[in-house]
């Protein structure tokens, strides 16, 4: 009777992993699938995909949309009391320290605090040498990668930061309010940046949008370091972590991109 309890427990966390890979294809980026795109997703055979579909549905776990599923509103009323009390910067600090360790690297979460973008939250490299950082940590936006993002996704804070002079902090930083401009709107196009040297010699960083439900920008997620640890390979090889952490704190905070219905 007890290896009959066994093998039963056995079979249901075996059938909780194949509903967990069959939710985690879905995401902001791809919010609506079909049967085709979660078995390419999962892996699973067609008929497994077919059956456990079809039971997630019957729970109100999958939408139907056409020929196609989304996540179920049921998914929402229960994601929604799991943050309900907790500060943003408790729900990330998590993913924080999952990219941190996915890395080896210091991340950091910045928003923008009048002229300047503030450390709000960090998950520090294990590394020996490191760049300095501490939360509260005031930094100006017109240089390095997370300054960059602030100012994409927030016209009027771009604006008044071209008021004043950009202060020439290395030889890599932008003083130019064209070349700001320009280096913004590729950091909206691409929807991430990337930064060398651009704040601090030797230093190198990336950093994403994380969005609100209305869609706002709340701040942006970083990587940052050496850049005898992190030259511009290293940095685009982390660019789909970055988002995907991002995505993660987005959808944990009840977010949505711009755009998005």
């Amino acid at each position: 009777m007890a290896e009959s309890s066994a093998k039963s427990s056995s079979n249901t966390l075996l059938v909780l992993g194949k509903i967990s890979s069959i939710l985690d294809a879905f995401s902001l980026a791809r919010p609506v699938l079909s049967l085709s795109d979660i078995r390419e997703a999962t892996g699973m055979p067609t008929s497994t995909v077919q059956r456990l579909v079809a039971n997630l549905m019957s729970q109100g776990f999958l939408d139907r949309e056409d020929d196609s599923y989304r996540i179920g509103m049921r998914l929402a009323y229960w994601a929604a009391p799991a943050t309900r009390g907790m500060e943003v910067i408790d729900v990330i600090s998590p993913v924080l320290k999952t990219l941190r360790d996915t890395t080896g690297e210091t991340t950091c979460f910045y928003k923008a605090e009048q002229h300047q973008r503030v450390c709000v939250a960090m998950a520090e490299t294990r590394h020996a040498l490191r760049r300095e950082m501490h939360l509260g940590k005031i930094l100006p936006l017109h240089a390095g990668s997370a300054g960059r993002v602030l100012l994409a996704w927030d016209s009027d804070l771009m604006e008044e930061v071209l008021r004043d002079p950009l202060e020439s902090l290395t030889e890599s930083t932008i003083t130019s309010s064209e070349d700001l401009v320009t280096a913004v709107k590729n950091t909206r196009t691409d929807g991430f940046a990337i930064t060398v040297g651009e704040r601090e010699d030797g230093a190198s960083g990336l950093s994403a949008p994380v969005f609100d439900a209305a869609a706002g920008l709340v701040g942006a997620v970083t990587i940052n370091g050496p850049t005898l640890r992190m030259p511009r390979e290293t940095c685009e090889a982390w660019v789909e972590p970055l988002l995907t952490a991002a995505e993660h704190m987005t959808r944990l905070i009840g977010g949505r991109f711009p755009g998005e219905a």
